[in-house]
């Protein structure tokens, strides 16, 4: 089992941006002292949700101070970057890290964002697969040309390769070929493009067990129509989202976040804008909460261990990205991750 910090940097009510980006890079480093797998960063434009806007960059910078712990974006936004630009920015970070690099790529949402960087609704609601493949042949093939909808050029020379890793070439173990991709999926459209390229889910926070499980039994059925390898599919490394958060009881555990997360929730999540006017309607915020507090790890750590245990069992799932700043505080958060790995992951085997 992989458990790994889920980092948004997120701006609290009374909180500055600079204070948010201090307290996830914190995060991300007690998360390697307290023995985590990994870190997951999420990238967010214009809004208090979360205000690290390109979390390729967040990921240079940790992978810089870090120097074992795994690294990877939850998600960078295809539709708002050019696939290529990622490409290249993976690559690096791929080759200067040892490996420790994993692109988490999603479509985001309807958002201004695609009008401020000029790539449009189109971008958002049909470009996404043409992105990703060109994304994917950016990183395995020595040259590249396109003749797509939205991206034409000729065939140019990817530099640097990600297959250029240094290492003993007869140990496929020091020269990874690339850094994994891995796909935000949250409708069976979005499964069944990571399905079809074999490429392992990000399933969200917001969802339940049952909920994941069915997505990763049709991930398992859409690959499978597709032609994919029975050994890819047994071993898809997908990854669960979650909130955790540890205390010596359940009830301070759920106080810290239901105390803590709302007013994040409304500011964030309220300050989403369209990019065309549609109507979006807003989760209740405690609601939304006291929903997460019931689905995730929150509580003493027996408790939490058993929650990802169960998890694990029920979808199948054994890599999580557990959301670990809900408190909004920087003790509380550094302490959270501490626990996490020095009282929890021993109880997980």
């Amino acid at each position: 089992m992989r458990v790994g910090a889920f980092i948004l940097a997120a701006q609290f009510p009374g909180q500055g941006q600079g204070e948010a980006l201090h307290r996830a890079v914190r995060a991300a480093e007690v998360a390697e002292e307290a023995g985590l797998a990994d870190v997951w960063l999420a990238e967010h434009h214009f809004v208090p949700y979360g205000v690290c806007p390109n979390a390729a960059t967040l990921a240079a910078l940790l992978l810089g101070r870090t120097r074992r712990i795994g690294v990877g974006t939850a998600v960078s936004v295809l539709p708002t970057q050019h696939p290529v630009t990622l490409g290249e920015q993976a690559a690096l970070l791929h080759l200067t890290s040892g490996g420790r690099f994993t692109l988490g790529v999603g479509r985001g949402g309807p958002w201004v964002d695609l009008e401020v960087f000029g790539s449009g609704l189109a971008a958002y609601e049909q470009g996404f697969p043409e992105s990703l493949d060109l994304l994917l042949r950016w990183l395995r093939e020595p040259r590249v040309g396109a003749r797509g909808e939205r991206y034409t050029f000729r065939e140019v020379a990817v530099v640097p390769r990600p297959d250029q890793a240094l290492g003993d070439p007869d140990d496929p173990c020091a020269r990874p070929p690339g850094p994994p991709v891995v796909v935000a999926c949250t409708s069976p459209s979005s499964v069944r493009t990571a399905a079809e390229r074999g490429l392992p889910m990000l399933l969200g926070m917001h969802c339940g067990d049952e909920e994941k499980a069915e997505m990763v039994a049709l991930w398992r059925k859409l690959a499978r129509q597709a032609g994919r390898d029975g050994d890819e599919i047994a071993s898809a490394g997908h990854v669960s989202a979650g909130v955790v958060q540890i205390a010596d009881d359940r009830a301070a555990a759920t106080e810290t976040l239901t105390k803590a997360m709302p007013g994040w929730l409304r500011q964030g999540l309220g300050a989403h804008v369209t990019v065309d006017g549609r109507y979006r309607a807003m989760r209740d915020p405690v609601a939304y909460t006291e929903l997460l507090c019931g689905l995730h790890p929150v509580g003493p750590p027996r408790l939490c261990a058993d929650r990802l245990a169960a998890s694990a069992e029920r979808t199948g799932i054994t890599r999580f990205a557990l959301l670990v700043e809900g408190s909004g505080d920087l003790a509380a958060t550094e302490e959270n991750v501490r626990r996490l790995g020095t009282e929890v992951l021993p109880r997980l085997g």
